[in-house]
This record gives C-alpha cells, sequence and structure tokens, in this order.
C-alpha cells in the first residue's frame, strides 16, 4: 500500500515561520494522542535569509551582521550542511515524513531526494548529477541545495531548488562552503523564465515517483488548523519566554 502524503503549498514566508510550521507538523507526528499523522510535503519561496547548517565553521558574529546588512535575515540551523541563501524564485521542499512508513535510513533519503530532482532536471531537458558533495549539479554548478535533519524517524529541512533565483545573492557567501563552484538555475540554464509555480506540478510527480507515494493537496480547513496551532504555539512560547524574564 503506498503511503499518503499531504501537499501543503505555502507561498512567500520568513524562515522564522517556515521554522514555527515544520515544528507544528514535527510534534503532530510526536503526539501520541494522534494516531494517524499524515505525512506533509511543505513548499514554499522565504523571503531573502541566509542560512548555516550544523556545520557553522568560519561564519562569525561580524559576518552574520555584514549579511545582514544585505536585507537578509540569517539563521544558524540543525540542518546537515554549511551556508547557503534561500530566497524568492526559489522552490524550497520541506518534507516531513516518517522514515520508518518508507523503510528508509537517513543516507537513503538524501539520495532519494537527489534522484528526484535529477528525475525533475531531466523533465527540464536538463541533465543534472550528483558528487562528492550532497546537491544536484549541472556540470560543476549547483542547482539544488539539500539540507535535512531527522529526530526520531521524523524528517525535517529539505531541499532548495533554484528556479528563477536572483543568483547575485550567492556572490556574498561561499555556497555550501565549496569552493571553485558555481550556482545555477533553471532560468539561467534554459535562457527562459522559469517560476516556482511551473516546476511545482513537476517535482510532486517526480517526488511521487521517486518515493512511491499517493500525493494530495493539504485541505483549506486541514492547512487552516495547522496555521491556527502554530500561531498559538508562537503566543505560548513568547508568554512564556516574557514570565522567565519576570
Amino acid at each position: 500500500m503506498k503511503q499518503l502524503v499531504k501537499v501543503f503549498w505555502a507561498g512567500r514566508m520568513s524562515y522564522g515561520g517556515g521554522l514555527r510550521l515544520q515544528q507544528c507538523l514535527i510534534d503532530r507526528h510526536h503526539n501520541k494522542d494522534l494516531c494517524d499523522t499524515p505525512n506533509s510535503l511543505v513548499l514554499l519561496e522565504h523571503n531573502p535569509v541566509y542560512t548555516v547548517g550544523i556545520r557553522n565553521k568560519g561564519y562569525t558574529e561580524k559576518d552574520e551582521a555584514r549579511l545582514r546588512s544585505l536585507n537578509a535575515d540569517f539563521y544558524r540551523t540543525n540542518r546537515g550542511g554549511l551556508i547557503t541563501f534561500h530566497g524568492p524564485g526559489q522552490l524550497v521542499a520541506y518534507p516531513v515524513i516518517n522514515l520508518k512508513k518508507f523503510e528508509s535510513n537517513v543516507r537513503c533519503y538524501v539520495s532519494q531526494i537527489e534522484k528526484m530532482i535529477i528525475r525533475l532536471c531531466a523533465e527540464f531537458g536538463l541533465r543534472g548529477k550528483t558528487s562528492p558533495d550532497t546537491g544536484v549539479w549541472i556540470e560543476d554548478r549547483k542547482i539544488c541545495a539539500i539540507g535535512i535533519h531527522a529526530s526520531r524517524y521524523i524528517t525535517s529541512h529539505g531541499l532548495a531548488l533554484n528556479c528563477n533565483t536572483d543568483l547575485s545573492w550567492f556572490e556574498h557567501i561561499v555556497p555550501c562552503g565549496i569552493e571553485d563552484k558555481g550556482v545555477t538555475s533553471l532560468s539561467k540554464e534554459l535562457s527562459v523564465d522559469v517560476r516556482t509555480e511551473d516546476v511545482i506540478p513537476v517535482l510532486k510527480r517526480a517526488f511521487a515517483d521517486e518515493f512511491q507515494c499517493e500525493m494530495v493537496d493539504m485541505s483549506g480547513e486541514e492547512i487552516g488548523k495547522i496555521i491556527n496551532n502554530c500561531k498559538n504555539a508562537a503566543k505560548n512560547s513568547a508568554t512564556v519566554s516574557a514570565t522567565s524574564s519576570l
């Protein structure tokens, strides 16, 4: 029997909002009172932000201030990998799935994400490939960054595929800590404007094929409940912080 994955299109969202949304979905998996929590695939675009993974070597408070001065946010995260950029024109996908249900482990899961993006690139007539460095490449140009986290078999974070991203944002960092290699986008490689909305249906098909799952769009009612839960959790967290500081 195929696993069901519910797709949540979140639109444009701050990085902090994306973290809170993921945590709400993760909490549903760990909530013992919910016996049948669906696997989810969150799709969105972020406002400009630089994020650093658990291998955050070399990025000091001075570097953080420099990047923030570009009118971008900056976050240190628990995902794998080094520094990267997220912003408009980049399709970000956060699968929040239970690896046990997919009979997978972290290493296989990352490999499946790479294969999925290679399949997606092929549908656009591009030859994507892997390398010793995680992600998907067009020759020596990275088109998709991958950085994931997993706890008690539940995944978070995911992938960032450059569609029509302004690639000049990457000039202020060493993307993913890899010297002497560039970044690219679907639009740059194809010399046409490829928007995130053009890519979403292709990514959904590739995900369904690679993970052998059934995909349905999350209902508006369910999205509303999740967003309300996130808002309530944020309010509760703010109340606890204020009380602790008294």
